[in-house]
């Protein structure tokens, strides 16, 4: 008969490295930094950069802008500038290049809603308000960074042809107050598309919000009662405000009024934005 050898005493199994000691707190290998809204700006500007909706909307913008302001500029003299200043050629494309900057301002938000990329948006940053925020800043950064070049492009361009006319009308103000005000457009749009939260609604909102104070003082004014309603809204319409805006009315003003008006309005409609993304569910 064999003899039973005796029981081997049984070794503690090392513990791995993951794994913390009893009565010990983890630390977890990977470094862990404290997220802020830095990340959220790297994040909405590589979203903002890589789709394709950005690139024809800008490009169309610019060449709507460049384009029609190059073919406008070729066409006028010397004389046409002694009022105005150079950057007046850039007017009749920002007033159709600032449709592409509302359609981008709306597809900024609504088109993760559309494909349901907002879930994975909000799960990597809870804070919701941190990501609107971010959206606004770099769509802004971007708009007013195109539409003052190109704006400006048209001025040197313009300027250049008529070198050895004598109009002292200075217009880089035109080039900052006129980017301005249509990126304050694509702020708005950005706004309304983050409440609507669908693409087509948000951008016939925004239609609507710029050529309806165009066409309904033509009506309005058909009538005595209503004449003055007409008149102050074709005042503050986008067509007339760019005017102002570019010096084409200088006697009733530098487009001042309707550049605040329209900047309290986008204010008023970013708080609400930010007031129903965190009251509502994605």
């Amino acid at each position: 008969m064999s003899t039973p050898q005796p029981p081997m005493p049984q070794q503690a199994a090392a513990a791995p490295d993951w794994q913390a000691a009893p009565g010990t707190s983890y630390t977890s290998p990977i470094p862990v930094t404290r997220t802020h809204l830095g990340h959220a700006l790297h994040s909405e500007w590589t979203k903002i950069k890589s789709v394709r909706s950005t690139m024809w909307t800008l490009g169309i913008f610019l060449l709507l802008v460049i384009g029609i302001g190059f073919l406008v500029a070729v066409q006028t003299t010397n004389e046409d500038f002694q009022d105005v200043p150079f950057t007046v050629p850039a007017f009749i494309g920002l007033l159709l290049g600032q449709l592409c900057l509302l359609t981008l301002g709306v597809l900024v938000v609504s088109s993760e809603y559309g494909t349901g990329m907002i879930r994975t948006t909000f799960t990597a940053s809870p804070q919701r308000h941190r990501v609107l925020a971010a959206k606004l800043i770099i769509f802004f950064a971007v708009a007013f960074t195109v539409s003052a070049s190109a704006i400006g492009l048209v001025g040197l361009f313009t300027s250049s042809l008529h070198s050895s006319g004598d109009s002292d009308v200075p217009w880089a103000g035109t080039v900052f107050m006129g980017a301005l005000y249509v990126s304050l457009l694509g702020m708005l749009a950005l706004a309304v598309g983050s409440m609507l939260r669908h693409s087509a609604g948000a951008i016939t909102t925004m239609l609507g919000v710029v050529l309806l104070p165009s066409i309904m003082p033509a009506f309005l004014m058909m009538s005595d009662t209503l004449r003055t309603i007409g008149e102050k809204m074709q005042e503050y319409a986008a067509i007339s405000s760019l005017a102002r805006v570019f010096r084409l009315d200088s006697e009733s003003g530098n487009g001042g009024a309707q550049l605040g008006l329209l900047a309290g309005v986008t204010a008023a409609a970013v708080i609400a934005a930010f007031v129903l993304l965190e009251r509502r569910d994605v």
